[in-house]
């Protein structure tokens, strides 16, 4: 049996809706390249998509930076926050978005990201207007961070979708173990530098947002 029809969409939010990855990449290498060091995608595929205060650990002890984590976060925030403003969409993603839009489809974002963040990248795209209910890593009710499930299942709450009746759009190996413990169907969007290996647990693995335009949503998370 393939499992009840979807009624809900959840999306996380960076390299997924938005093409964030690539200035996160930029101001973490700021930081670390003070050291001598190389932010490269064998440390960013084991950060992307978790809490930042456990990324800023990891390579912290990773490349042996003489920094807290706190100290790290806020030597990067500036640089970050520089950068953030003026986030780009996802090629096709917004178009994706609307066309759910006007379909009916209820969605919903579920993010890592502080809402401080969310509320700055967005800023400039109306269409977020769309989505039913959005949850930030910040959210008090999150109790732990992807891999974890809560922030997807706190957001099919929010939506009022049942969990199985949910299908996820993700780009991060964290975020597709979360949306899979959470007990919903999963389609990866990995960055070609993380290799589509990494996101082997996925239902599917696509490349882009333009092999999904205009297919249904059963026939997305069953194929």
């Amino acid at each position: 049996m393939p499992g009840p029809a979807i009624t809900h969409v959840l999306f996380d939010l960076d390299g997924v809706l938005l093409d964030t990855e690539g200035l996160y990449t930029e101001a973490t290498q700021a930081i670390v390249g003070r050291y001598g060091h190389t932010y490269d995608w064998s440390l960013k595929r084991q950060t992307m998509g978790r809490d930042a205060h456990v990324g800023a650990r990891f390579l912290i002890d990773s490349l042996g930076l003489p920094l807290s984590a706190d100290e790290f976060l806020t030597a990067r925030r500036p640089v970050l926050e520089a950068l953030l403003a003026s986030s780009p969409a996802m090629p096709g993603a917004e178009r994706f978005v609307r066309e759910l839009s006007a379909r009916g489809v209820p969605m919903a974002v579920g993010t890592s990201s502080e809402q401080r963040l969310f509320a700055l990248k967005t800023a400039p795209h109306r269409w977020f207007d769309l989505f039913s209910a959005v949850v930030c890593g910040d959210d008090p009710r999150v109790t732990a961070k992807k891999p974890h499930p809560d922030i997807f299942l706190l957001a099919a709450r929010d939506a009022g979708a049942e969990p199985a009746c949910c299908l996820v759009f993700e780009d991060s190996p964290a975020g597709v173990e979360a949306g899979l413990r959470a007990g919903m169907r999963v389609i990866a969007i990995p960055a070609p530098e993380l290799g589509a290996e990494h996101c082997a647990g996925a239902h599917r693995i696509v490349s882009n947002w333009h092999e999904l335009l205009g297919a249904d949503l059963d026939t997305l998370a069953f194929s």
